[in-house]
């Protein structure tokens, strides 16, 4: 079984900001394979749970805040029988450009607060990312992450979410090293 966890902040208030860029890409992927997001109150997040190519796969968003997304990740990991190998978070990223994206197979946090604590909480680093870019204001990062899309940004940020949803897809069936090997070069030309 895989995890697929989008990172974001719960509520509409975050909606249509860069730090919850992650929500929208799992949203996708539950809407294309028909399946609806349930709470579930013990992990903290809503579930659902779809299959693609015969793979079991679960999306999780988190439904604490972006700080505390180990805290319903980690359960959830552990509820479904899996291991951190069996994880790929979906994140924004500052430090990517807009238009960006980048799957990695593990590694630090890279200074994103969320992935810092999934580290924490999973006890190990070794788990997919897929960070999106979203750029950043200098002086001015939280305020950059939390506030709303511009039209042009929202435009092209619908077709990032779109598109790596489909990355997503072809993570879990081919694995990381295809996805890095086929999508890291997104928003450079090689789209």
């Amino acid at each position: 079984m895989k995890i697929v966890a989008g990172l974001g902040n719960p509520g509409a208030k975050y909606a249509n900001t860069p730090h919850s860029v992650g929500f929208e890409v799992v949203d996708v992927i539950a809407a294309r394979c028909g399946a609806s997001w349930e709470e579930k109150r013990s992990f903290n997040c809503l579930m659902a749970k779809c299959d693609f190519g015969g793979v079991h796969v679960v999306l999780l968003k988190p439904q604490t805040f972006m700080n505390l997304s180990g805290d319903a990740v980690a359960p959830a990991v552990k509820y479904t029988n899996s291991s951190a190998a069996d994880l790929l978070v979906v994140q924004d990223d500052i430090d990517l450009p807009l238009g960006r994206v980048r799957f990695r197979k593990g590694g630090s946090c890279g200074g994103h607060n969320g992935v810092r604590n999934i580290i924490e909480r999973l006890g190990t680093q070794d788990f997919a990312r897929l960070k999106l870019g979203v750029g950043k204001e200098r002086g001015n990062v939280i305020g950059h992450v939390l506030g709303k899309f511009d039209g042009e940004s929202r435009k092209l940020m619908d077709t990032i979410v779109s598109d790596a949803a489909g990355m997503v897809e072809v993570f879990l069936s081919e694995g990381v090293d295809s996805a890095m090997n086929k999508f890291n070069s997104y928003g450079t030309g090689g789209r």
